[in-house]
């Protein structure tokens, strides 16, 4: 809440209409670890003012660029996780700034951070002083290991986050070194449990009038990611490993299962169930083969209904994948999806960026978002909303990243008071 005389939870300028956050103000002051959070709150409807330093979020100045033109606006995660937000300039580090900062804090139903621990606290802007003149916000913290703890002090990146979360351990190949994602997770997976843990206690503070801080930690936000690994040894007594682009665990022999096949434009993902699904599976995979001439004999009198994948040996796995490798090199992604829906075949092509943005399924569902870019004069196409809302509720983008201190004249000026001579003075300071 950026007017000072507008209560918690009521509309201002930059509220939108329709979307289940409408009423409500959010200020972002997250590096790259938590624009996700701030994005997700923005698509329900909440007004996120980003605040950046005066120079600009460091993170405009990491990643890729539109047109390979590294000025800070032409960021492509800037744009894409600050989408929907407002933007203003504030240096957090000056006395003059902290007032300024606790009067933007006293009226917002959200602040999100993510300075290390203690670093607000230490300029008496940290949670216990904000809800002294506001004792509804709710403040979201997120750093790589939480406020407490023997690791929260320490820096961590996307790097650090998915080895420190284990995450690593099971990505690769068997007998190499574990790998890392290769595009960065982290700040999603955080992103995302920052705005669920925000959800949760905004519905608290709406049952109780009270607000309070939410501790999100990277490195807990990535052990998600890994809710199969608890259950693998509950069920088997072993612990998981890495198994490169082969699936584990399904045989009791310890065979290892080919899920991605190589094809004429791509990739397709298909494996060898077990159950009855899986008999008319494979039994429908091997009828196209023969149909075609490219089944051997073996093959053709292969008794699916016998086919016990629990028990399957490494060599009666490689005997039975090589024909398949052999016959789906020669299909395209487009000949196989058409072929698997026709025959009932549990399998998938893997779809690359260039057939997300042609997919019907997702045109159907409108899911792409056409945005305004005034200052190219012309409008971008974003992925759009993440859920569609019954009830006339909207999820969706509105308006595009703000630019450096794109909003300072609409909030401090319009909003706030200040004249153009004292945001001059401020600006001049090195304060916005």
């Amino acid at each position: 809440m950026i007017d000072e005389h507008r209560p918690p939870g009521a509309a201002g300028e930059g509220a939108r209409d329709g979307g289940p956050l409408a009423p409500y103000r959010v200020l972002d002051l997250t590096d790259r670890s938590g624009w996700l959070c701030g994005r997700i709150l923005g698509d329900l409807g909440a007004d996120v003012v980003k605040v950046e330093p005066p120079e600009g979020d460091p993170g405009r100045r990491v990643g890729v660029f539109r047109g390979d033109d590294p000025d800070p606006a032409n960021n492509l995660s800037w744009l894409a996780y600050n989408a929907g937000k407002r933007g203003i300039t504030l240096a957090v580090d000056t006395a003059r700034v902290r007032d300024l900062l606790r009067r933007l804090a006293q009226r917002a139903d959200v602040l999100v951070e993510s300075f290390p621990p203690g670093y607000l606290d230490a300029r008496d802007l940290g949670y216990r002083t904000l809800r002294e003149t506001n004792p509804r916000l709710v403040l979201t913290s997120i750093t790589p290991f939480g406020q407490s703890g023997p690791y929260a002090r320490y820096r961590g990146s996307d790097l650090v986050a998915m080895a420190m979360s284990g995450f690593m351990s099971l990505v690769g190949e068997p007998g190499r070194p574990p790998l890392r994602v290769s595009l960065p997770q982290a700040a999603m997976w955080t992103g995302m449990h920052a705005a669920a843990g925000t959800l949760i206690a905004h519905h608290y503070r709406e049952a109780t009038g009270r607000g309070q801080q939410v501790d999100v930690s990277m490195q807990a936000s990535l052990l998600w990611a890994l809710a199969n690994a608890p259950a693998h040894w509950s069920l088997l007594r072993e612990d998981l490993h890495r198994g490169g682009s082969r699936i584990v665990g399904r045989s009791m022999a310890g065979a290892r299962m080919r899920a991605i096949y190589r094809c004429r434009d791509g990739h397709i993902n298909f494996i060898f169930y077990g159950g009855e699904a899986g008999r008319r599976s494979n039994e429908a995979m091997a009828q196209w083969m023969a149909e075609l001439h490219e089944a051997p004999e073996w093959l053709r009198q292969q008794d699916w209904g016998a086919f016990n994948v629990a028990a399957s040996t490494q060599e009666e796995i490689d005997r039975l994948e090589a024909p398949f490798v052999a016959f789906l090199l020669k299909r395209t992604k487009a000949e196989f999806a058409a072929e698997s829906v026709r025959r009932n075949i549990l399998g998938y092509p893997v779809a690359d960026a260039r057939d997300i943005r042609g997919d019907p399924q997702l045109a159907a569902r409108g899911f792409w978002q056409e945005v305004d870019h005034s200052e190219l004069d012309a409008a971008v196409t974003y992925p759009g909303p993440f859920a569609r809302l019954s009830g006339g509720a909207s999820c969706a983008i509105a308006r595009r990243a703000p630019q450096i201190g794109e909003h300072n004249a609409e909030i401090y000026g319009g909003e706030m008071g200040f004249s153009r001579p004292e945001l001059e003075t401020l600006r001049q300071a090195g304060v916005v």
